[in-house]
């Protein structure tokens, strides 16, 4: 304290007078942390001199990172967001219709292709450079929704022969199974290779797809799908989508001899006698292995039952299901002003919101609800809480495949035959 108080009255004195209070080799005292070394400094206080330059060398010349290693981490953050959409790649575009509905078109990126949709036409090179989730305007000014499509998207939009194993019914089964990665699996019906899609997926790189399918137009449209889906995926992804389905066209009931020489995880059958193809797979079958059933109606559930009792085949029924879904709509409701009060009209405008009071926009991948002049009050309420009332209720308008009966069954391997 001494000390500061001696350099206070110096400033505060005259120049002269200070500079003749001080002596010549006067300093100022240094604060502790100014004095402390770090530990680089004490690191090179312990080394002899000529490592201890080495070292400050060492330190001080930039670190570059090795061939290579920039390039890749940045395509691998590129591929874990999607990137821009690339020619080759799968583009969906999402056009929305009356009654709050969406139409969905799905196209493979080409330089010279277009789009064509209700609204107008737009040209893929428009598409491609873009990334994925933007708002693009056709040529007659309809609005298209652009991104990558899901793997249940492509197996809804993909070209198809039989009717697929809807995505719904998919997933249920997938749970049933408890197919894990590694897993082999046999599917008897490949259809127009939906279920193979999802069973790739689901076993991994490792695992094994064996799909057999008796017809050549149904098998070669299988193998169509497939390969154009695992195409676009390496075009737009870093990682490579397994090759690992083994599409055979073979009638499933004649196929006993290729049975003894593979072991069975799981068994998925989507075919029309299902109780055909049970004696076959059985033996093959991992005890405790699960075999899953597609089953379009009751009647086929009943009469594979009873082929499985009657023929006492080592399979216990366990689960019957029917998987549905049903869509919502949920939109603003109309509003009406009256003297006394507001009513909310619930009649003829559920489905669709009026142009002249509401008009959405979607601005990349926001959607936001604009108030049109029409309707600018809402009332007291509302015009405090920027709020309108919402009308939620079962569209009228479902997906066709959730009103079928599609059945999955679940039969279970066991050697107990009482």
């Amino acid at each position: 304290m001494r000390g500061w108080r001696a350099l206070r009255r110096a400033a505060s004195s005259s120049s002269s007078s200070s500079s003749s209070s001080f002596p010549a080799d006067w300093k100022p005292r240094r604060r502790a942390w100014e004095s402390s070394l770090s530990p680089l400094e004490r690191v090179k206080r312990l080394l002899p001199p000529e490592e201890a330059a080495a070292v400050e060398a060492a330190v001080a010349a930039p670190q570059a990172p090795p061939e290579g290693k920039e390039e890749e981490e940045v395509v691998v953050e590129g591929s874990r967001h999607g990137g821009a959409f690339r020619a080759g790649e799968l583009a969906l575009a999402e056009v929305r219709r009356k009654h709050n509905t969406t139409l969905k078109l799905l196209c493979r990126l080409a330089a010279e292709a277009v789009l064509g949709s209700p609204g107008g036409v737009l040209p893929h090179r428009d598409i491609i450079g873009r990334l994925p989730g933007q708002v693009l305007r056709a040529s007659g000014g309809a609005r298209l929704l652009v991104r990558r499509p899901s793997l249940d998207e492509y197996v809804l939009l993909m070209p198809r022969g039989p009717t697929i194993a809807y995505p719904k019914d998919i997933s249920a089964m997938l749970m049933m199974m408890d197919i894990h990665p590694g897993d082999t699996v046999l599917e008897s019906g490949s259809g127009s290779g939906a279920m193979s899609l999802f069973l790739s997926r689901a076993v991994g790189p490792k695992g094994r797809v064996l799909s057999y399918e008796i017809r050549d137009d149904h098998h070669s449209l299988a193998k169509k799908n497939y390969r154009r889906w695992r195409s676009a995926w390496e075009i737009g992804h870093v990682d490579k989508w397994p090759d690992n389905v083994e599409f055979i066209l073979k009638d499933i009931s004649t196929a006993a001899a290729d049975m003894k020489s593979v072991t069975l995880d799981a068994v998925v059958l989507d075919m029309l006698h299902p109780q055909c193809a049970l004696p076959v797979v059985h033996p093959s079958l991992k005890e405790g292995g699960v075999c899953a059933v597609y089953l379009a109606n009751i009647t086929q559930v009943i009469d594979l039952l009873d082929a499985i009792r009657s023929c006492k085949l080592p399979f216990l029924c366990e689960r019957i299901i029917e998987v549905t879904h049903r869509s919502w709509s949920v939109l603003p409701a109309k509003l009406k002003h009256a003297k006394s009060s507001q009513m909310v009209e619930t009649q003829g405008n559920i489905e669709e919101p009026p142009q002249n009071e509401y008009e959405e926009i979607h601005i990349q991948d926001q959607a936001v609800l604009k108030e049109s002049k029409y309707n600018e009050s809402l009332g007291d309420a509302a015009e405090t809480n920027r709020s309108v009332p919402y009308v939620a209720r079962p569209s009228h308008w479902q997906e066709a495949h959730s009103g079928a009966f599609h059945s999955p069954l679940l039969v279970n391997q066991s050697m107990d035959l009482s």
